[in-house]
């Protein structure tokens, strides 16, 4: 059964008032607070990096959700373990050596998660889905936020959830871009436990109202 999670993506968040909007994932009934880090090179944007992870993690209550869309993530592994990072996601194909990382993730104490773009096949996991914590997929192509889900997105849901059911059952499957009432609702029927929202949160009229109600979708 799907566990039901919520992580707001503070990539879409206001940063000329990161601390309440941090204050207010706390007071909320999220679960995690999901940071998008993109370097301009693996993706077609440039975001926010270690002194944002370091500032939001002195004032979360939540844990940190990373998510590096960056290349050679290897060389910033301990970096981000430094800087408050609970969970690391790494991008299958910004990985060319993925165990390595996925160990090294795993050394650190933080929990090792893979994801994969819209184009990369549930097949590609196969070898490493039993060291894994959680496995991300893209509902929209990486490197901005407010694009439109992918409907492709559902029958990866359930390729993966049957990969982890005959594999690694602990393992959680997230889902990031294009996440709202309906989209949601599908994804968890689909098999899927964490939901990250940017837009859908922070545009909302309430967002602690959001995020409950994602909850039960």
């Amino acid at each position: 059964m799907s566990k039901r999670l919520v992580a707001p993506s503070i990539l879409s968040a206001d940063f000329n008032r990161l601390g309440q909007d941090i204050e207010m994932i706390n007071n909320s009934e999220a679960d995690y607070i999901h940071c998008d880090v993109m370097d301009g090179v693996f993706v077609p944007n440039i975001s926010f990096g270690i002194p944002i992870i370091q500032h939001v993690y002195k004032i979360a209550s939540k844990p940190l959700d990373v998510h590096l869309m960056i290349v050679n993530p290897d060389q910033y592994v301990e970096t981000f373990k430094e800087a408050g990072a609970s969970i690391l996601t790494v991008h299958y194909e910004a990985c060319t050596h993925l165990h390595r990382t996925i160990s090294k993730i795993k050394s650190t104490g933080m929990k090792a998660s893979v994801c994969l773009n819209p184009h990369t096949p549930v097949h590609s996991l196969e070898d490493i889905i039993g060291d894994l914590d959680m496995v991300l997929l893209m509902s929209v192509n990486p490197g901005f936020g407010g694009q439109k889900f992918i409907e492709n997105t559902y029958d990866k849901v359930r390729k993966v959830r049957q990969l982890i059911d005959a594999k690694n059952p602990q393992c959680l499957i997230e889902i990031d871009g294009g996440v709202n009432y309906d989209t949601g609702k599908k994804l968890i029927e689909a098999g899927a436990d964490v939901l990250v929202a940017g837009s859908f949160v922070f545009g909302s009229s309430s967002p602690t109202e959001t995020i409950s109600k994602l909850k039960l979708v």
